[in-house]
């Protein structure tokens, strides 16, 4: 009798301490799921290296940004990227305050100006801090701008394109804002040529550069891509301005910036420098 008592306490211990390793082992990941988690928080805190991926990227941001600047100006009367005009154009308000409501919107302009160079120092500050070629950054700095263009496309579709008012203005400092950080961004790639909105600097760099007509000329290369693509999508935003209305325009722009989200998740990484090479420097 008392060893049938013994052989129970025996059995009943087991089972807690089976039960308890049980737990154990299902609150602990297994070794294949956390290699996997392990290997995408390093795959998104590696640094984006610059090439020819990484070209299409912002020639998809620069037919973007075509896009919204060719909808804005008939919609808003300032642009959403292009700030050479709308310097001049709150130049002319300062001087001429009659043309407001004719030529140009006063309060408009004041807000893409702005908010253009507050998404630029706000990212720019920001890239400082983080790295401004890290992987997670670009994806979630580009993810935030799309997501600021879906809103204007949305804001425009519920209150229409009026050309002023505060609809109006939250359309415009919301892709400028977005237009800003996206300038800030395509610098971090180390591919200056494609800027993805200014296209005065590329003109004139193309007309004086002493290898125009070499062949093997990259630098030339990229800023004939970046300005024929600036071309096809202002021609892009003007033909679905003139056919389904400008919020179909803004949300095709904003569809663009999201794809570009999603491709910098398999953008090549930068190798990591070796203490050779690092001598060697």
């Amino acid at each position: 009798m008392l060893d049938h008592k013994v052989d129970d306490t025996q059995d009943s211990q087991q089972k807690r301490s089976g039960s308890i390793q049980s737990g154990n082992s299902s609150a602990t990941l297994p070794p294949e799921s956390s290699s996997m988690v392990s290997k995408a928080w390093s795959h998104m805190l590696e640094p984006v290296r610059p090439s020819g991926f990484a070209e299409l990227e912002l020639l998809i941001l620069t037919f973007c940004t075509g896009i919204q600047d060719a909808i804005s100006f008939p919609d808003y009367h300032c642009f959403a990227s292009n700030q050479t005009g709308n310097t001049v154009f709150l130049m002319l308000a300062v001087i001429l305050p009659n043309l407001n409501g004719e030529v140009f919107i006063t309060a408009n302009i004041g807000a893409a100006l702005g908010f253009f160079l507050l998404g630029g120092w706000v990212t720019g500050q920001i890239s400082h801090i983080v790295g401004p070629r890290l992987r997670i950054w670009l994806f979630g700095c580009n993810f935030v701008q799309s997501c600021l263009v879906f809103a204007a496309a949305a804001v425009q579709y519920i209150h229409g394109s009026g050309l002023v008012g505060p609809n109006a203005v939250i359309v415009v400092s919301l892709l400028a804002f977005a237009s800003g950080s996206q300038v800030v961004q395509s610098r971090s790639l180390q591919m200056t040529e494609i800027s993805t909105a200014m296209a005065t600097a590329a003109w004139m760099d193309l007309m004086i550069d002493s290898k125009l007509f070499k062949l093997d000329n990259r630098p030339r290369t990229r800023r004939v891509m970046f300005l024929a693509t600036l071309v096809l999508g202002s021609l892009a935003g003007a033909g679905i301005y003139r056919s389904v209305g400008s919020w179909v325009a803004i949300l095709v722009s904003a569809a663009g910036k999201m794809l570009v989200t999603g491709m910098y998740l398999f953008n090549g990484a930068e190798k990591p420098k070796t203490a050779e090479s690092q001598n060697a420097c």
